[in-house]
């Protein structure tokens, strides 16, 4: 009777380990779709970045033509 009451509480016990273990499975997913969330986000901050970069050069570019075109105005009115 011992014997079988000890093999059947390590048999619940044992099953009990192995029910766990799917928890961690499910959060290591999770933390996989958390880091491709995170890395499509880094992604799309990497190309606002590099837009406004863009736009800065433009305004730059247009900046320098603009001051370009007034030192011209400047030396024909003198």
């Amino acid at each position: 009777m011992r014997k079988t009451l000890a093999i059947a509480l390590m048999l619940t016990a044992s099953l009990g380990l192995a029910a766990c273990d799917k928890k961690s499975e499910d959060k290591a997913q999770d933390a996989n779709q958390h880091a491709e969330q995170a890395q499509q986000k880094m992604n799309e901050a990497q190309d606002k970045v590099n837009d406004a970069a863009k736009e800065n050069a433009e305004a730059a570019k247009d900046q320098a033509e603009s001051n370009q075109a007034a030192q011209e105005e400047a030396a024909k009115k003198q």
